[in-house]
């Protein structure tokens, strides 16, 4: 057990893609904790499957590495701000937070969003400008920046006279000035020891804690963890956990778990500043006190800000419903989504008045519940989602909707398009600059409603070159309606296979979503049309064949690759009048009602 004055608790916070966790690999290859011939893959904290294939951390993750006498427990936390509840959660375990700003870019909205909360609880941040050797790097100007952002943030003065040092956590070196040789992390690490202050609390005062994140384990079941507060713990101490509502019940320590690198090691005793797992209490939830029980105190609560979009998740009802996935009903729906809410504690998920088949998941972002979605599919489950709806607020008279500040990045030529949609879609632009690269920045602050489905549709226009970032701002008055998709779908009225003669003569209607052979039914989206009204079309349609045309004739057709869809990009694409039906395999998109008139109509042609 290290003693409190040798501990240092850290979190790494930043931008989205401005280097947390690369930076992290450099500091945890050169604190020597793997064997010389381990296999150390990129991106070591990024361990959560759906992490590694989006490029992003999407979790808090803890570790812990050791400089000369030093215990450094290292916090990852993300950088998209659909999951800024994981920061917000884990500030409170540390004493400092190390604030990576890329040094090209500068300060972005996530930096401003973390750095606030940080600033808020009276830490005082390093700030590390990272990627200063990529070409175009400007650290005076992003240091500057950084500086003017804390003066605005309402930073006082001693978090003002912050330190600052210079990395690659790509390149694995830092400088305290920035002529200093670039030969490796070691100036971090003694940064990190002299700046950051030992955790506070008495060794010898009743043990305290509280549950900031919570871990399941198939032997030990659920684990509490979170920064020891007071006191030390042992393996096999009576503690008591008090709930939300403030009910104590005692439960036995099980076991003590800390981290040595990326390996969980079993502890027999831990003490003030240490982050450690806590097995025993199989009913603990985020935010709960975990105290000894002869000196009984109940915690503040931990708050996160609320969330602003909300989701129904429902029942497949579609023709095609139980053909793929494992669990169905709406009871083991419910299960899943009752369990992620007891560790979630950044998605709100609630039953819907008066309907057994679906339930209201909310959080804060698109991609916040995209995260959910995909890991319920992969766990075998199959559902219908609707479309994303804002979540409002009455005050008096006045209805009020949620705003975000727009950060764009696009070359030149592409601006006045950008400026074009984002105004007719009630945005109202703050600043505009164009650099010597001819890179235009915009700024916009924009109706969260004026950004939903539109990230797909601006990729386009930019050609894939532009970057559009965002965050909650505000809640501010309702702005009224707002232009959505501008074209309408094209909607197969009957089932069956698609065959290649029908996609060839309907690719000219519009783009198609779906391939020859592949299975349709009666409502089912299969293309956008390129018109700005809905079309009702037959894709399973054979030609007609004679004695007079020649064999082989029907396969000589030339078919444009159809548009597949991930989870994002059909959440961005639907109106609302249409659901997204998930399974294991497959993403469909479907209209909840094909009208009468349609049918006919369609029948008829």
């Amino acid at each position: 057990m290290y003693p409190p004055e040798k501990i240092r608790n850290i979190a790494i916070i930043a931008h989205i893609d401005h280097g947390k966790t690369t930076l992290l690999d450099s500091l945890l290859k050169q604190s020597n904790i793997f064997r010389d011939n381990e296999l150390v893959p990129e991106r070591i904290m990024d361990s959560y499957d759906q992490e590694k294939e989006r490029g992003i951390t999407i979790f808090a993750k803890h570790t812990s590495v050791f400089f000369e006498d030093y215990k450094i427990n290292l916090i990852d936390t993300p950088g998209h701000s659909d999951f800024s509840g994981e920061v917000e959660r884990v500030l409170g375990m540390v004493n400092c937070v190390l604030l990576l700003v890329d040094a090209n870019e500068g300060p972005m909205p996530q930096t401003r969003f973390v750095l606030s909360q940080a600033l808020k609880l009276g830490l005082k941040p390093i700030v590390v400008l990272n990627k200063i050797d990529r070409p175009g790097a400007d650290f005076d100007r992003a240091l500057n920046l950084t500086f003017d952002l804390f003066v605005e943030l309402g930073a006082n003065d001693e978090q003002l006279d912050f330190t600052v040092c210079y990395a690659s956590g790509l390149s694995g070196f830092a400088m305290r000035e920035i002529d200093d040789p670039r030969e490796n992390m070691r100036p971090l690490f003694q940064l990190i020891v002299e700046a950051v202050p030992p955790p506070p609390g008495n060794l010898d005062l009743p043990f305290l804690m509280q549950a900031t994140t919570l871990s399941y384990d198939d032997f030990m079941g659920r684990q509490a963890c979170g920064r020891i507060l007071e006191g030390k713990i042992k393996k096999g101490d009576i503690i008591t956990r008090i709930n939300v509502d403030g009910h104590p019940s005692k439960h036995k320590v099980t076991r003590i778990e800390g981290y040595h690198g990326l390996k969980k090691i079993e502890m027999e005793e831990a003490g003030v500043g240490d982050i450690v797992s806590i097995a025993g209490i199989p009913e603990v939830m985020i935010g709960e006190t975990l105290c000894d029980s002869s000196h009984i105190m109940q915690l503040p609560p931990i708050t996160l800000a609320e969330p602003t979009l909300s989701i129904e998740i429902m029942v497949n009802n579609s023709p095609f419903a139980g053909k793929d996935g494992k669990h169905i009903t709406m009871n083991k729906i419910r299960d899943r989504l009752l369990q992620e809410k007891r560790a979630n504690i950044s998605l709100k998920i609630e039953d819907i008045t008066k309907r057994e088949d679906a339930m209201r998941v909310s959080g804060r972002g698109e991609l916040h519940l995209a995260v959910l979605i995909e890991a319920m599919r992969r766990e075998g489950y199959e559902f219908t989602i609707s479309k994303p709806q804002v979540i409002t607020k009455e005050e008096g008279e006045k209805k009020l909707e949620p705003y975000e500040v727009a950060h764009i990045e696009i070359p030149e030529e592409y601006s006045g398009k950008i400026i074009e949609e984002l105004s007719r879609r009630k945005g109202e632009m703050r600043a505009l600059s164009t650099n010597e690269h001819k890179i235009t920045t915009l700024e916009f602050l924009i109706p969260t409603r004026g950004l939903m489905g539109y990230r797909n549709q601006f990729l386009t226009v930019t050609r894939g070159l532009g970057i559009l970032t965002s965050i909650f701002d505000h809640f501010g008055l309702w702005k009224g309606a707002i232009p959505g998709r501008q074209q309408g779908a094209l909607v197969s009225f009957c089932a069956g296979r698609t065959t290649p003669y029908a996609a060839f003569n309907l690719q000219s209607r519009g783009v198609l979503f779906i391939k020859p052979n592949d299975a349709v039914y009666e409502g089912m989206i299969v293309g956008e049309n390129n018109r700005d009204n809905d079309l009702v079309i037959n894709v399973t349609k054979e030609k007609q064949l004679t004695n007079v045309r020649a064999s082989g004739t029907d396969e000589n057709v030339i078919l444009t690759p159809p548009r597949v869809f991930n989870l994002e990009q059909a959440i961005d694409f639907i109106e609302n009048d249409e659901l997204i039906e998930v399974t294991p395999n497959f993403i469909r998109l479907r209209k909840r009602h094909l009208k009468e008139s349609d049918r006919k109509r369609a029948r008829t042609s």
